[in-house]
């Protein structure tokens, strides 16, 4: 594995950075379950290459931040219902059961809006309910039983199948058939509003036991999640979100020199090394090292060691300068063989390993041997074996240009597109359900354990302790701010694309779909049309959003920092 001080910000850093806590968080209620991958492989185990690991497929899953527009296809929600407001509905009033052609069960449901869009709904089961259930069940248990002294089929009185069977027994099984038919007619009042499979009975069912008789009503009551209400703070503030981007500040100049270095770099993948005795590191070379590092206390004294720094016979490459920590090449230029250095550098603020940011660290390098490079002479007839189907110098250059001109765009793109989403988060005012945060957190998860197996080949034994309840359960309590900014941000994109009445076409769709099964056809990668044809969908309306809130945005760009 590279190490930190060459940005090596892994799936495995992440992974283990944000997993160390190990409290429990009463509002991740599901969080016990072991996590599922968002993409089909055809075991878990299975190597995704690194190629497919790059693709806008493979990205299209949990980590595109829009893959929880689909679920928000809700209607308008009645502005009547506020926090803390309870509502009393009839439930066979409701529309749902007169599609069926099932007749009321006269339930009275009782609607009181809860903090993080919860709803609680209590219950209130008629006795003619609660008693055409008890009798069911008698008459159930009286087909069943063979109760000494009566013939099978025939009747037994109450009290003796009740002793048989026991008094206990019956009312669960009667509690159970009261809730088995009332539960459907009771959700009812949340319908187009409820969401899925987030709903679960709250009263404890040995309370609903031990409390019930057939010539009693029955209540109980059921927590469910709904869809949130979105509130623009300021009013319609999606319309003219104010950003600033940091990108380069000239993007051709840009595009030149990153041509430039791959050039360089096909090239020096050409020449060869040869050992160099006698002398110090000197730049242009290669260097053979072992790193070792500590955290700096503020008093000067040395803290813990920095385990992603450590690494023997780490290959430097001094004309990469720029892939390093700050200083870190300059420091070690004259280092001979065996000879240790120690000095003490600080990891920036932009950093990709957040938990190195910022941090004073100790070094201690110890040279082990010195290359020179002889590289070959750059011209036509090396062409064929610097680039594939080019035959000139002049058709490399032009190619690599426009390779990285097109990357220094689509970064220009990306890097815009997310200080818009997190500028829309901040305008937009949602009470997220708890459930959404699971989900979301773990596709998060589970999209972050995909891109380290396709990174590391990890073992089925690996892939299986990554994924345990355990690691699910700290990622998501460590995790849950960005988690939340992740679901809000596509809460409100949802939100957006319905309020500016924003369509895809069904070609759009198609070929998108098509685009997409072609890919994981490439691949040789398991897929389901239903799920590609989601993804594709919440993909193409995310992009669509965006580009229209790109539009409509006030954005400055920034020459960004080295």
């Amino acid at each position: 594995m590279a190490m930190a001080v060459a940005h090596a910000h892994t799936a495995t850093s992440q992974l283990s950075s944000v997993c160390t806590k190990s409290s429990s968080s009463p509002s991740l209620s599901r969080a016990s379950r072991g996590v599922h991958f968002v993409l089909p492989l055809s075991s878990p185990s299975a190597g995704v290459s690194s190629e497919l690991k790059k693709s806008r497929r493979f990205q299209q899953g949990a980590g595109n931040g829009f893959n929880l527009v689909a679920v928000f296809k809700y209607p308008q929600q009645d502005h009547r219902r506020r926090r803390g407001e309870a509502v009393v509905v009839r439930a066979g009033e409701v529309a749902v059961k007169e599609e069926s052609g099932t007749p009321s069960l006269g339930l009275e449901v009782v609607e009181t809006n809860l903090a993080n869009s919860r709803v609680q709904l209590k219950v209130h089961v008629p006795v003619s309910v609660c008693k055409d259930c008890y009798d069911q069940v008698l008459k159930e248990f009286g087909k069943q039983s063979k109760v000494p002294g009566f013939r099978p089929g025939k009747n037994i009185p109450e009290n003796v199948l009740i002793n048989f069977i026991g008094q206990d027994q019956i009312r669960s099984s009667a509690v159970e058939a009261v809730l088995k038919r009332t539960l459907p007619e009771a959700m009812s009042s949340v319908a187009g509003r409820a969401i899925k499979d987030s709903e679960h009975i709250s009263t404890k069912f040995a309370d609903l036991a031990a409390g019930f008789a057939p010539d009693k009503p029955l209540s109980y009551d059921v927590a469910v999640d709904v869809a949130p209400e979105i509130k623009w703070n300021p009013e319609n503030g999606y319309k003219n979100l104010k950003v600033t981007v940091e990108c380069e500040a000239d993007d051709a100049l840009a595009a030149q020199k990153a041509a430039d270095a791959e050039l360089l770099s096909r090239l020096k993948d050409l020449g060869s090394l040869r050992v160099v005795i006698g002398r110090g590191l000197e730049m242009g070379d290669v260097g053979v090292v072992d790193v070792s590092a500590v955290r700096l206390n503020e008093d000067g004294t040395t803290g813990d060691e920095i385990l992603s720094c450590k690494q023997k016979g780490f290959r430097l490459d001094t004309d990469e300068g720029g892939s390093f920590l700050p200083g870190f090449v300059e420091a070690l230029i004259g280092i001979q063989n065996d000879e240790s250095r120690s000095f003490d550098l600080t990891f920036p603020p932009t950093w990709e390993q957040e938990s190195l940011r910022g941090l004073q660290a100790r070094f201690t390098v110890v040279g082990r041997e010195i290359f020179i490079r002889q590289l070959p002479e750059l011209n036509d007839e090396l062409a064929p074996q610097l680039f594939q189907d080019c035959t000139s110098l002049a058709e490399i250059k032009e190619a690599l240009l426009r390779k990285h001109t097109e990357l220094i765009e689509r970064a220009k793109k990306t890097a815009t597109q997310f200080a818009i989403t997190t500028e829309l988060a901040k305008v937009a005012e949602i009470d997220v359900p708890n459930s959404l945060l699971e989900e979301q957190g773990r596709q998060m998860y589970a999209s972050k354990l995909i891109e380290l197996q396709a990174s590391m080949k990890l073992s089925k034994e690996q892939v299986v302790a990554l994924s345990s309840a355990e690691m699910v359960h700290n990622y998501l309590i460590a995790q849950k701010p960005r988690i939340t900014e992740s679901v809000k941000q596509s809460l409100a994109v949802a939100e957006i694309y319905k309020l500016e009445n924003l369509e895809i076409s069904e070609e759009e769709l198609q070929a998108e779909v098509d685009s997409a099964i072609e890919e994981f056809k490439r691949f040789d990668q398991e897929y389901e049309v239903v799920r590609v044809k989601e993804q594709a969908r919440e993909l193409l309306e995310g992009s669509k959003v965006l580009d229209w809130l790109t539009e409509h945005a006030d954005i400055t760009y920034v020459p960004k920092q080295s």
